[in-house]
């Protein structure tokens, strides 16, 4: 069985150290902060504590997508030294950037006939990407062969549930995703939209939760409703945030006391810049593998 590189971005919102350990390989987006261009290399360059002060403190935000020149000289290292390759890009349903991969890979395969590249919609962000692609490095140990890898992923990547909250509307108003009027009442009641990543890969907002408390018991009820199992689900379970780990605290302590069968503890990871830049500090994310998404 030939050696194959499992590849990904940084936007599946995984630490230095994880990417190092399971042997995947990742390259950046970009983002602006106030006109200023800086790489999503993992709070690296900005801590991410300072990337959301900045937010709050008014500082306007721009992100740019990896190009098809990025793309084509991350896949050609790998290439030349004999390996094949699967990459995974952030969901096009988020994103364009599956379009620059796939004009990178048409570029190669005539200089490199011989190798296999894969380029796979992951239909998924921030650390839901981030276990998606985690999976595929426990396949890959388990002695799966890229072919097996690729048609695993194309079958199974809308089992891949996310589910997300925001207690901060702000970003959202800006972003357009919550109407100005919406969002100042949803402020004074206390509102904390429910939103999920839907079959095409598109964040929908599915309900209105008032409440802190009451949204955490909400996101692990849709757990319970649709892991894997339901109440005995034993695999893995991802959390990101953005500058607010206490809340993801919260809601992690809820999930390993409901589903006890968990593989290892609930993984909490922070959402990096790039999805960052658009949900802004305040939201929870919250992973793991169930029913297909259908809607």
């Amino acid at each position: 069985m030939g050696e194959y590189v499992i590849s990904c971005c940084s936007t599946a919102d995984l630490t230095e150290e994880h990417f190092k350990e399971r042997n995947i390989e990742y390259l950046c987006f970009h983002y602006e902060l106030d006109g200023k261009s800086y790489m999503d290399d993992l709070g690296k360059t900005m801590s991410l504590n300072d990337f959301y002060q900045a937010m709050v403190d008014g500082a306007e935000t721009k992100t740019s997508q990896i190009n098809a020149q990025e793309y084509e000289a991350h896949f050609r290292k790998f290439l030349q030294q004999g390996k094949d390759i699967i990459h995974l890009t952030l969901s096009s349903g988020i994103s364009g950037t599956i379009n620059s991969a796939l004009v990178a890979k048409a570029n190669l395969q005539e200089e490199f006939p011989d190798r296999k590249l894969y380029v796979v919609d992951s239909l998924a962000a921030s650390s839901g990407f981030g276990l998606l692609v985690d999976k595929l490095a426990d396949l890959r140990d388990e002695g799966m062969s890229i072919d097996e890898v690729y048609q695993w992923v194309e079958s199974n990547k809308k089992r891949l549930n996310h589910w997300f909250f925001s207690t901060d509307l702000t970003f959202f108003i800006k972003g357009g995703r919550v109407s100005k009027t919406a969002g100042v009442v949803g402020g004074i009641l206390g509102i904390c939209p429910l939103l999920n990543v839907d079959y095409e890969g598109k964040l929908i907002p599915r309900m209105k939760v008032k409440g802190k408390k009451k949204v955490y018991k909400a996101i692990v009820s849709k757990m319970e409703e649709l892991a894997d199992d339901g109440l005995d689900y034993a695999d893995k379970v991802y959390m990101s945030h953005s500058a607010c780990r206490e809340d993801a605290q919260e809601v992690a302590a809820l999930v390993e006391e409901k589903f006890p069968n968990v593989r290892g503890k609930v993984e909490i990871n922070d959402i990096g810049t790039t999805i960052g830049s658009h949900t802004g500090p305040g939201t929870v994310a919250l992973f793991f593998w169930g029913q297909e998404r259908v809607d």
